[in-house]
């Protein structure tokens, strides 16, 4: 498993769909967790599985067609226990994958890949003596030379230029040496 984070609006889910389309196409099974931070609905108020699940409190609804299949589970109440984290529910639903690719998720202790556009933001969420430092493979830059990224690249830390014709060659190495490789080897 792998995370991306980063703040809003840096481009982390442009990052993670070509990410794993990218994975995809060299032959690997991908799957995805994005992290919200607000409820959704996958359907809306007009259907029926919409009203299993709100007006009936159902604490499962399954919704299944002829070309996909959707789960939408009810937790953070009695019924359904606390919310999961990326490594539950990748353990629980997506187990079958040779890597998940997640978005957010920032406290956990997956390896991670920061998102910082200058262009958008002050500063990366990356701190040399933070308790997710450890986890860091890379940062996708627009300010690949910036002077607030060096403790990074001192760390071991990957600094990658979103200008940079082959990165998502280098994201993809990367992931398949230190996240699918060691999960291999594990």
């Amino acid at each position: 498993m792998v995370t991306v984070v980063g703040r809003k609006h840096s481009g982390k889910t442009t990052l993670v769909v070509q990410l794993v389309a990218a994975l995809g196409a060299r032959g690997r099974r991908v799957m995805t967790i994005k992290h919200g931070h607000h409820t959704f609905n996958l359907d809306p108020s007009t259907t029926d599985t919409y009203r299993h699940y709100h007006e009936g409190g159902a604490e499962r609804v399954a919704m299944a067609a002829p070309d996909k299949f959707a789960l939408v589970v009810r937790w953070g109440d009695e019924r359904g226990g606390p919310e999961l984290g990326p490594e539950a529910i990748a353990e629980r639903y997506l187990s079958n994958a040779d890597v998940v690719v997640c978005e957010g998720f920032k406290a956990s202790a997956l390896p991670m890949i920061e998102v910082f556009r200058a262009a958008a933001h002050a500063s990366p969420i990356y701190e040399p003596d933070g308790p997710t430092a450890p986890q860091y493979l890379a940062i996708v830059t627009d300010v690949p030379d910036d002077p607030r990224l060096a403790d990074a690249r001192r760390g071991g830390v990957h600094v990658l230029s979103f200008a940079d014709a082959g990165l998502l060659d280098a994201l993809v190495a990367l992931v398949e040496r230190e996240v699918i490789g060691r999960a291999a080897s594990a």
